[in-house]
């Protein structure tokens, strides 16, 4: 069926849509559970606040349906935040498909500023499909929380600490990156990621 873009109340769904159509490809947004269920591939973008999302994902049956999915689904931003264990923002519980917590930058071990906003640099610790020659590429983010470095990581950047900048387990695939605005090299993740 395609590709979906989930919907719900921390999505940044335009930049993604303009994203995957300066590439040939149009997908749906939605919330509803059948439509997500059958789409070929999923992307679950995000900006945004991580106990408010988690609510809404709930309300919306939506977070035992993300963990459920057997295709390829991406997290993006606030997405690889909540497919985590546990987020410091707003102290929440979130869906647990990566094994590891979300914390917050802490400003007065380097006095750089929060958020981490701007390109920095990957480091592709476990070169894979989606980030197949990406080592020292630059990329986007926009973002006050981070995943700790942890079994699941593929790629990191470096910003107060080291943090993971992608992650990979099963069919689950994330950055904490925005690939929609990070140019020619966000596009190509995004082409690798619709190609698995």
């Amino acid at each position: 069926m395609g590709v979906a873009i989930i919907k719900y109340n921390a999505g940044n769904n335009f930049s993604v849509i303009c994203a995957l159509k300066r590439i040939g490809v149009e997908a749906i947004v939605t919330d509803d559970p059948i439509k997500i269920a059958e789409a070929d591939k999923v992307i679950f973008p995000g900006v945004g606040e991580a106990a408010s999302a988690m609510a809404y994902l709930r309300q919306h049956n939506l977070d035992r349906l993300i963990k459920s999915l057997h295709q390829p689904v991406l997290g993006i931003c606030i997405g690889q935040q909540l497919m985590c264990r546990h987020s410091m923002e707003g102290d929440v519980d979130c869906l647990g498909i990566f094994d590891a917590d979300v914390l917050r930058f802490n400003p007065a071990m380097s006095g750089l500023k929060v958020p981490h906003m701007g390109w920095n640099t990957l480091h592709v610790t476990h070169p894979g499909i989606i980030t197949s020659d990406m080592e020292n590429e630059y990329v986007y983010y926009v973002h006050s929380y981070y995943v700790p470095v942890n079994n699941a990581t593929i790629a990191t950047t470096e910003y107060i600490d080291q943090f993971s900048a992608a992650m990979h387990k099963d069919n689950f695939y994330s950055t904490q990156f925005h690939p929609e605005k990070s140019g020619g090299i966000g596009e190509r993740i995004l082409k690798n990621f619709l190609e698995l």
